[in-house]
C-alpha cells in the first residue's frame, strides 16, 4: 500500500484536471491502517510554481468535499476567496471510532486519540510536499464538528480557522471550548452554526455555547455564529459553507461598496495606510505577496478625492510604482495630485511621462495625452 508521501508524489504526476478531485488510499503510521482521502489542487497550482495556498482539511470528506469545492470555485471566480489545497478525509464507516472520546474526561480516547494525532501526521506530510501557506482550516459536521475543537485544546493549535457545523459536543466541551478560545494568544477564526430544523438536543447546547463565546473579551478570536431558518441538520451545511468562508476571507475580498462607504470614505486621512494594512493582513494569511488589485487602487483614489486629501496621492503613486512599475498608474496618481493642488505644469509633466508607459485598467495613451494637453492649456 502507498504511504502518504508516495500518494502525494503520484498525485503531482497527474497531468490533467488539477482542480478536480483525486481519490487514493494512504497508509497512516499513527492509525496503523489504510485510509481514503480526497485531494483537490488549485487550478493554478502547476502554472504558479512560487505561489502558496491555504490548506483546508475536511473531516467527513465523503460528502463535504464536493460541497466545499463548489463554493470555493465560485468564490475564487469573483476573487472573493483564494484558491486552496483541499483535503477530505473519508470517514463514512469509521467516524464514530475516529471521534471516540472518554465518557468522563471528554478527551479523545482509543482510536479517537490516534485519529487526533493522524491529523498532525497528515498536515506535516502535506506541508512537506505541497506549497502550503500558513493559514490552515479544518471543518466538520455534527460528530466531526465537535471533534475539531480538540485542536484548540493545545497551546499552539494546529489550525488557524474552524468550521463547526451543527457540532455534537463531547462531554464537558461546552465548558472547555469557551475557556480555550478565551485563552488564545494568536488570532483564530471560529465559525459555528445550527438551524431551526436541527436536532433539538444539539441545538440547545450549541446556542448555550454561542451565548458564552460571543461574550468573550478576547479580540484574537474572530467569531461568527449562524442559525439558519428553514434548514435541517443536513441542509444547513450548504448554507454554512459560503457563510464561513466569506467570514474568514473578508479581508481578502476586493474593496466592496459597503467597505468603501463604512470604513474608507469616512476616514479624513490615512486612506493609503488602510489599503496597505488590508494587504498586509492578506499576505500574513496566505504566506505570499499579493499584487494590489487595480480596482482597490481606484477605490482609494475615490476616497482621497472625496475627502480632498490630495497629498495622499503621492503615497498612492509610490505604492502603485511598487505594484505596477511599468504601468501608467504611478504617473497618473502623481499627475492627479498636482492637478488637484493647482500645479498644472507638474501635472502635465507627470501625465506626459505616463503616456510612455504600459496601459492599465481604464488608463490609455489617449487618456494620458488628453490630460497632459489639458494641463498645458491651463
Amino acid at each position: 500500500m502507498k504511504n502518504v508521501l508516495i500518494l502525494i508524489c503520484a498525485i503531482l504526476c497527474v497531468s490533467a484536471g488539477w482542480s478536480q478531485k483525486v481519490t487514493d488510499t494512504i497508509r497512516s503510521q499513527k492509525l496503523e491502517e489504510d485510509r481514503i482521502i480526497h485531494i483537490g489542487l488549485p487550478a493554478s497550482y502547476q502554472s504558479n510554481p512560487q505561489k502558496k495556498y491555504p490548506l483546508l482539511i475536511l473531516l467527513d470528506g465523503d460528502y463535504l468535499f464536493d460541497a466545499f469545492q463548489g463554493a470555493l470555485n465560485y468564490g475564487n471566480y469573483w476573487e472573493d476567496i483564494p484558491e486552496m489545497i483541499t483535503v477530505g478525509v473519508a470517514m463514512e464507516k469509521t467516524r464514530e471510532e475516529d471521534c471516540a472520546s472518554d465518557s468522563e474526561s471528554g478527551l479523545p480516547s482509543g482510536k479517537g486519540e490516534k485519529f487526533f494525532e493522524f491529523m498532525g501526521e497528515l498536515v506535516a506530510a502535506l506541508e512537506k510536499q505541497y506549497r502550503v501557506a500558513p493559514f490552515k482550516i479544518i471543518a466538520g459536521h455534527d460528530v466531526t464538528a465537535g471533534f475539531i475543537n480538540y485542536y484548540l485544546y493545545k497551546d499552539a493549535p494546529l489550525f488557524n480557522a474552524y468550521i463547526s457545523m451543527s457540532p455534537e459536543f463531547p462531554v464537558a466541551m461546552e465548558e472547555h471550548l469557551p475557556q480555550r478560545l478565551a485563552a488564545l494568544q494568536q488570532p483564530a477564526y471560529y465559525y459555528m452554526c445550527t438551524a431551526d430544523g436541527d436536532v433539538k438536543k444539539m441545538q440547545k447546547l450549541i446556542k448555550t455555547v454561542d451565548e458564552t463565546v460571543r461574550k468573550l473579551p478576547n479580540p484574537q478570536v474572530l467569531y461568527r455564529f449562524d442559525e439558519f431558518k428553514g434548514a435541517s441538520h443536513y441542509s444547513l451545511v450548504l448554507h454554512a459553507i459560503p457563510s464561513a468562508l466569506y467570514h474568514f476571507f473578508g479581508a481578502y475580498q476586493p474593496i466592496s461598496t459597503n467597505e468603501f462607504n463604512e470604513k474608507i470614505a469616512v476616514l479624513p486621512t490615512g486612506h493609503v495606510d488602510y489599503l496597505m494594512a488590508k494587504y498586509t493582513t492578506i499576505e500574513k494569511m496566505l504566506g505570499t505577496k499579493l499584487t494590489i488589485r487595480i480596482n482597490d487602487f481606484k477605490a482609494i483614489e475615490a476616497a482621497i478625492l472625496k475627502n480632498k486629501a490630495y497629498a495622499e496621492l503621492d503615497k498612492l503613486s509610490d505604492l502603485a510604482r511598487k505594484n505596477y512599475p511599468k504601468s501608467m498608474l504611478p504617473d497618473y496618481h502623481l499627475g492627479l495630485m498636482y492637478e488637484k493642488q493647482g500645479d498644472p505644469k507638474r501635472a502635465a509633466k507627470a501625465y506626459q511621462s505616463g503616456f510612455q508607459k504600459e496601459e492599465i485598467g481604464d488608463l490609455t495613451k489617449d487618456f494620458m495625452l488628453e490630460k497632459a494637453d489639458a494641463m498645458k492649456g491651463m
